[in-house]
C-alpha cells in the first residue's frame, strides 16, 4: 500500500516577528549557543531545560551577563531579549517535555547528546514547535526517516545547525558555482580533520557514535553539508557510497582510525569525504570544488584556478568575494564587521531567525538533515563490509 506524503519542501510557516526560543541541553555546547544568541535581534529566550540544576544555573548566569556584549561593536542595537522574571526553567528527566509543551516557546533548540537528538526533535515537532538541532540530527537511517515523516506530518521546521554551510569559502564558492563560474561540477571533497588524539585516548569521554571505535564516519556533516547544498542547487543527490576505515594501529587502539568515503551522485559527480581525529594531521575540512571550467580549495592554502590563471591566498580570497552577494554572504560580512567570535555561526543564527520572522523556507531543511546525517550509519555499514557499495536513500518526495 502506498501512503501519500505531505511535502515539507520549501516549507513556509506563519511569520514569527518575535522568535521565542527554549533551549534544551545546557552543557558546554548549550552555553556557547546562548552566548552567541545575545547578538541576534528578534529573539527572546523564554525557557531553559536540563537534567542538571547546576547547568540551568550556569545558563541563567550567561543570560544575566548578556548586557555586557564584550568585544562586539554596536551590540546594544541588536540584543536578543530575556526577562529574568518570566524565564521558565525546567530541571529533571521530564524537563525537555515540559519546555516543549509551554505556550511561551515557538522554537526548541536542542544541544543535547547525539543519541537524544532525533527523539527530542520528533517530540518537539509533535508538540507544535519548530526545531533547531545540533549536528548530526540523527545517527541512523531509521532516525532520519523519523525526522522527515514528522516534519511532513506536522509541517514544522527541523533545522540542523550545520555552521559549515555558512563558512565564507563555502558561501562564496556556492555563489560562484550558481553563476556558472565552475562550469559543470565533476568532483568535490569535504571532511573533518582535527587532531583530537588526547580526547579520543579517553574512551570514557565519548559515546559509541562519537568515538574512534565508530567504524565509519561518525561526524560527516561538516564535510558533506556544503557539498550537499551544491548538489541540491543542481537538482542532484547522493546515491551510493563506499567507505573504508584505517586499522593500522589495530582494532583495539583509539588511534589511526581515519575514515575515507567515496560517494557518487545521480548525475555522476564524485565526492570524497574524510574523517580523521586520531592522527596529527593539520586541521582541515578539505573544501575542494572541481568543475569543467574552474577549481577552488580552501585548505591548506586558498586556491582558485581558472584558465589562464591561478590565484592563491589573498588574491584567491579577493576573487571569491567577487561572487554575487547572497543574503547568507551579507550575514557573514555583518558578523565579521561587528567583531563576533565566529562569523559563520553568526550568519547561521541570523539567517535562521530571519527566515522564521519572515515566514520563509529555511536555508537547511529536514531533507538536508536526513541526507547528510544518514552517512553516520551508512559509512559504518560499508566499512564493516570491507568497503562494499551501500545505497543512499532518497528522502525528498
Amino acid at each position: 500500500m502506498i501512503h501519500s506524503r505531505t511535502s515539507a519542501l520549501a516549507l513556509r510557516c506563519a511569520p514569527l516577528p518575535l522568535v521565542r526560543i527554549g533551549f534544551v541541553g545546557l552543557g558546554r555546547r548549550g552555553l556557547a549557543t546562548l552566548r552567541r544568541y545575545q547578538y541576534i535581534k528578534g529573539v527572546e529566550v523564554t525557557a531553559l531545560a536540563d537534567l542538571s540544576e547546576d547547568c540551568v544555573a550556569a545558563a541563567k548566569s550567561v543570560l544575566q551577563g548578556w548586557e555586557k556584549c564584550e568585544g562586539v561593536k554596536e551590540a546594544s542595537e541588536s540584543l536578543a531579549h530575556v526577562s529574568e522574571e518570566k524565564l521558565l526553567c525546567y530541571v529533571g528527566e521530564d524537563a525537555a517535555t515540559q519546555l516543549m509543551h509551554s505556550g511561551e516557546v515557538d522554537v526548541v533548540y536542542l544541544c543535547t547528546d547525539w543519541d537524544s537528538h532525533t527523539p527530542l526533535a520528533v517530540e518537539a515537532m509533535r508538540a507544535g514547535k519548530h526545531v533547531a538541532v545540533e549536528v548530526p540530527a540523527a545517527t541512523s537511517v531509521e532516525e532520519c526517516w523519523m525526522l522527515v515523516r514528522t516534519a511532513e506530518e506536522t509541517q514544522r521546521h527541523c533545522f540542523m545547525t550545520e555552521n559549515c554551510c555558512y563558512d565564507w569559502f563555502s558561501l562564496a564558492a556556492r555563489s560562484l558555482y550558481n553563476s556558472g563560474f565552475f562550469g559543470t561540477l565533476t568532483h568535490a571533497e569535504g571532511g573533518y580533520l582535527h587532531d583530537w588524539r588526547k580526547f579520543f585516548a579517553d574512551v570514557q569521554t565519548q559515546s559509541y557514535e562519537q568515538g574512534a571505535f565508530h567504524g565509519g564516519n561518525p561526524y560527516p556533516t561538516h564535510g558533506i553539508a556544503p557539498i550537499g547544498q551544491l548538489l541540491r542547487d543542481n537538482n542532484d543527490r547522493m546515491v551510493q557510497l563506499v567507505s573504508m576505515t584505517g586499522r593500522a594501529m589495530g582494532q583495539d587502539s583509539s588511534l589511526g582510525h581515519a575514515n575515507s568515503t567515496l560517494i557518487t551522485t545521480e548525475k555522476g559527480v564524485t565526492v570524497l569525504l574524510q574523517f580523521d581525529c586520531t592522527t596529527p594531521r593539520p586541521y582541515s575540512r578539505l573544501q575542494t570544488l572541481c568543475g569543467t571550467k574552474a577549481f577552488a580549495q580552501k585548505y591548506p592554502n586558498v586556491t582558485v584556478q581558472k584558465d589562464p590563471g591561478v590565484w592563491i591566498n589573498e588574491e584567491a580570497e579577493a576573487l571569491l568575494w567577487e561572487a554575487p552577494l547572497t543574503p547568507q554572504m551579507k550575514a557573514w560580512q555583518e558578523g565579521k564587521a561587528r567583531g563576533v567570535e565566529n562569523p559563520m555561526n553568526y550568519a547561521m543564527d541570523v539567517r535562521f531567525v530571519a527566515c522564521l520572522q519572515a515566514g520563509l523556507p529555511l536555508d537547511i531543511d529536514v531533507y538536508d538533515a536526513a541526507e547528510w546525517s544518514c552517512l553516520v550509519e551508512l559509512t559504518r555499514v560499508s566499512a564493516e563490509q570491507g568497503g562494499m557499495p551501500v545505497e543512499i536513500p532518497r528522502f525528498r518526495p
